[in-house]
C-alpha cells in the first residue's frame, strides 16, 4: 500500500477512446438500477465520454424509461430497464444491491472471467477468501489499476478515513479517536422507512447505530494497513470488542435534515513526542533523516500547525478528487460532485480534522466510476466533472 499517485490522464483524438474505437467504447451493466445509487450511476454514465449503458436491469421496471424512475433523467435518454442480465456483451458490471445481496447473487449466476465487477455493497469490502480489491484511490490506485473484481467503499467509511489516512501513515493516531459524522437522508436509501419520512427527519436530528456503524470494519482495517508497525493497533470494536488492546474509532454518526451529503469531524490527540516535520523527512513517510524508522521523534520535537497542514497537503497533493482547504468547510462545496475536502485546525496536542463528501457520489457512484476509470486506463477525471450546487 503506497499513498497517493499520480492521477491518471489519457490524450487521446477528438472522439477517440483509450479503449480503442470511438467514445462509448466501454460497455457497461447495472444491476438493481432502480434505487438511488443506481440513478445516480447512470446519470453519471451518460455523460461519459467512454462509455455505453448496454443494460440496466430491474425486474420490477422492465421496460419502463430509466427517466419514468429517475425523473432528473427526463430529456436525457430514451433507454429503458430491463429485466435480462446480458454479461457477455459489456466489460463491466456495476453491483448496485443492498448490503448482502451480492455474495448471494453471485452464488446463483455466472459472470464470464473477462467481465470486471465493481461491488457497491458491503459483501467483499473485508479482506477474505476472495480476490476483491478494496476501492480507495487515495491508497490503492495500483491495486485498482490490476484488479479484476473491485469493492468500492462505503459512504461514512470514505469520508471518516479521508480525514485519517495521512495521520495514520505517520503513525500520529496513538490514542482513542473522536468521530463525529452527519449524513443526508439518502444515506439510507430510497425504501421509504420511519426515520426517512419528510414530516420527521425535517428539521430534526438524531443518533443511530451508536459506536456500532457497519462501517468501523473497513475503517480499521484501512488504518491499521496503513499505519507503521510501531504504531498502536486499530481496535476493531465490532468484532474485538473494547476490552481489547489498543487504539479505538468512537464513532457517533447522525441523521441529518437534508437529502445528501457527509459532514465529518474527528478529534485525534497527539503524543507530547511526535513526527517531525514533513519538511525534513521523506515525502509520504515517517522515517527520520537520521535513519530512525520510528514515526515518533526521540528529541521531543513537536508538530506545529503548519507542519500538520503540511503532512495533509503532501498526501492528497496528486489526488485527483481529493483536496486540501485552507478554509474551513461548508457542506454544499461537495454537493453533486465527487471531490472529498479536508480541513485540519491544531489546538496544543488536539487535532481536529474536518471531511466532507457526497454521500451518492465521493461515498458511493461517483467513486465506482472513478475506479473504473482507473481498472480501465481511462483520465481518471472522466465523467466525473461536475460543480458542487454552492448556492
Amino acid at each position: 500500500m503506497t499513498n497517493i499517485h499520480n492521477a491518471q490522464t489519457t490524450n487521446t483524438p477528438n472522439g477517440s477512446s483509450p479503449l480503442g474505437g470511438t467514445r462509448g467504447g466501454l460497455k457497461v451493466g447495472i444491476l438493481s438500477a432502480a434505487g438511488y445509487t443506481g440513478g445516480e450511476l447512470i446519470r453519471l454514465l451518460l455523460n461519459h465520454p467512454e462509455v455505453e449503458i448496454v443494460f440496466a436491469n430491474s425486474e420490477s421496471n422492465a421496460g419502463n424509461l430509466f427517466s419514468d424512475v429517475h425523473e432528473g433523467l427526463l430529456g436525457e435518454t430514451e433507454q429503458c430497464f430491463t429485466a435480462e442480465m446480458p454479461f457477455d456483451k459489456v466489460d463491466v458490471v456495476f453491483f448496485c444491491f443492498g448490503h448482502g445481496k451480492s455474495e448471494a447473487f453471485l452464488k446463483e449466476h455466472s459472470i464470464p472471467a473477462n467481465v470486471k465487477i465493481i461491488d457497491l455493497a458491503q459483501d467483499f469490502r473485508i479482506k477474505g477468501n476472495h480476490d476483491y480489491v478494496y476501492g480507495l484511490p487515495e491508497i490503492h490506485r495500483e491495486e485498482i489499476a490490476k484488479c479484476q473484481h473491485l469493492a468500492n467503499p462505503g459512504c461514512f467509511a470514505t469520508c471518516i478515513q479521508l480525514g485519517l489516512l495521512p495521520l495514520a501513515q505517520a503513525g500520529l493516531l496513538t490514542k482513542d479517536i473522536a468521530v463525529n459524522a452527519i449524513t443526508g437522508s439518502t444515506g439510507a436509501g430510497q425504501k421509504p422507512g420511519a426515520t426517512t419520512h419528510f414530516s420527521w427527519r425535517n428539521n430534526n436530528l438524531s443518533v443511530y447505530k451508536l459506536f456500532t456503524h457497519q462501517h468501523l470494519h473497513e475503517i480499521c482495517q484501512t488504518l491499521n494497513e496503513l499505519k507503521p508497525a510501531t504504531a498502536p493497533h486499530v481496535v476493531d470494536t465490532l468484532d474485538e470488542g473494547f476490552e481489547a488492546e489498543g487504539i479505538t474509532v468512537d464513532f457517533i454518526p447522525y441523521r441529518g435534515d437534508f437529502a445528501r451529503g457527509i459532514f465529518c469531524t474527528e478529534v485525534v490527540t497527539l503524543e507530547k513526542q511526535t513526527l517531525i516535520a514533513p519538511s525534513d523527512s521523506p515525502k509520504g513517510e515517517g522515517n527520520r533523516p537520521d535513519g530512525n524508522t520510528s514515526p515518533l521523534g526521540e528529541d521531543g520535537k513537536g508538530l506545529e500547525g503548519l507542519d500538520i497542514v503540511a503532512l495533509y497537503k503532501t498526501f492528497y497533493e496528486k489526488a485527483a478528487f481529493t483536496h486540501y482547504s485552507d478554509k474551513a468547510l461548508d457542506l454544499k462545496q461537495v454537493v453533486n460532485t465527487n471531490k472529498a475536502l479536508v480541513h485540519v485546525e491544531v489546538f496544543g496536542r488536539k487535532v481536529v480534522i474536518t471531511s466532507m463528501i457526497d454521500n451518492l457520489l465521493k461515498g458511493a457512484v461517483g467513486q465506482a466510476v472513478q475506479n473504473m476509470n482507473i481498472m480501465f486506463g481511462i483520465d481518471e477525471r472522466a465523467g466525473l466533472n461536475l460543480k458542487a450546487s454552492a448556492f
